[in-house]
């Protein structure tokens, strides 16, 4: 899973969902997986 500050969908088949507060994008493809980190300043 990739953990980014900006995350995108990736292809047709990526899913954009919240989980606990957290954007996550799920799809087929595992290589496409990607978690949102909250950036602190």
């Amino acid at each position: 899973m990739k953990i980014r500050a900006s995350i995108r969908k990736m292809c047709n088949n990526c899913r954009l969902i919240r989980r606990k507060g957290k954007i996550f994008i799920i799809c087929k493809n595992p290589k496409h997986k990607q978690r949102q980190i909250k950036k602190f300043s």
